[in-house]
């Protein structure tokens, strides 16, 4: 089987992700790596609508992307969009434009699929032995996937993803007591089938993949002293974590802009994030959490 050069572009709700990589059989090289902080949900992700600024950032994103695909020579592209693109009102509007001024063609992907993807991704990254939950907070949703190293038992996609609780719920510096209270209720009644089948699937391992979880373990290396990450994996120890979320979500604005280990991308998400990784870990008893580095995007490059 000959070796191909892909381009994964996974273009979620706050970032877009470009990897261009040379694929073969079940593994990959990366030859290029970068993302551009849209914030494609800013101003619109709860009325399901692209407000101008980020419609006009995210075209100025994918043209500089269509010039690196040029550049590397690629022979296949392919891109997603996710839970911005695929509730906005004018996420086609988008994609026609994209198409018209790139030529990238950009297939909206369901969570289902999305779900799959993303542990496509993971188990590229890290064993998923003996069982192991998966968690994938994005801008506009969250995948939760029950799997082992063979296969998947059980997956699903959640409208709960860190910009819309950020819209929906966070509206003091810092977060108040009261709207904590809030958000834990409202994911008491969304993902009242998680805690069912975290009773039904036992997991080994909670995995939380990219996003918000590299900024959790920057902190709880520079906090603790815990040891760099080890390639694209890192292992956390559950009270250090506790800790880090726990500081994350009494924190105020301020702190977290002139913390270098926070992006500005997620200056005020990680706090929601925060929340929601708080309410996951009270419904697992595991201790063997981890992060894996690679998720959707690695993924893409292994759809046929």
């Amino acid at each position: 089987m000959a070796k191909k050069r892909i381009a994964a572009l996974d273009l979620g709700t706050n970032t877009f992700h470009l990897l261009i990589a040379d694929v073969l059989d079940n593994k990959f090289e990366a030859v290029k790596e970068e993302q551009a902080h849209v914030k494609l949900g800013e101003g619109g992700i709860n009325s399901g609508l692209i407000a101008d600024a980020p419609f006009k950032r995210g075209l100025d994103a994918l043209q500089h992307f269509k010039s690196e695909i040029q550049r590397f020579s690629v022979d296949a592209i392919h891109a997603t969009g996710t839970a911005a693109l695929r509730s906005a009102k004018n996420g086609f509007a988008f994609i026609n434009q994209v198409k018209t001024s790139t030529g990238i063609e950009i297939e909206i992907i369901d969570g289902d699929l999305e779900a799959s993807l993303i542990y496509q991704g993971v188990r590229a990254c890290v064993s998923l032995a003996p069982s192991a939950l998966i968690m994938d907070i994005g801008g506009g949703s969250v995948e939760f996937i029950f799997c082992n190293d063979q296969t998947i038992f059980w997956k699903k996609s959640y409208p709960i993803g860190a910009a819309k609780l950020m819209a929906q719920f966070h509206d003091t510096d810092p977060i108040s007591p009261e709207n904590i209270q809030k958000i834990n209720l409202h994911l008491s009644n969304t993902l009242d089938e998680l805690s069912s089948k975290i009773a039904e699937f036992s997991p080994g391992k909670f995995i939380g993949s990219a996003g918000a979880f590299e900024t959790f373990a920057e902190l709880v290396i520079e906090k603790f002293k815990a040891g760099p990450t080890t390639g694209n994996t890192f292992e956390f120890n559950r009270p250090q974590l506790e800790v880090i979320l726990a500081d994350i979500i009494a924190s105020n604005h301020q702190s977290r802009e002139a913390n270098p280990l926070i992006i500005p991308v997620r200056t005020d998400m990680i706090v929601v994030a925060s929340v929601l990784t708080q309410y996951v870990l009270s419904l697992l008893p595991t201790n063997n959490i981890l992060l894996s580095r690679y998720a959707l995007k690695e993924g893409l490059l292994f759809k046929k």
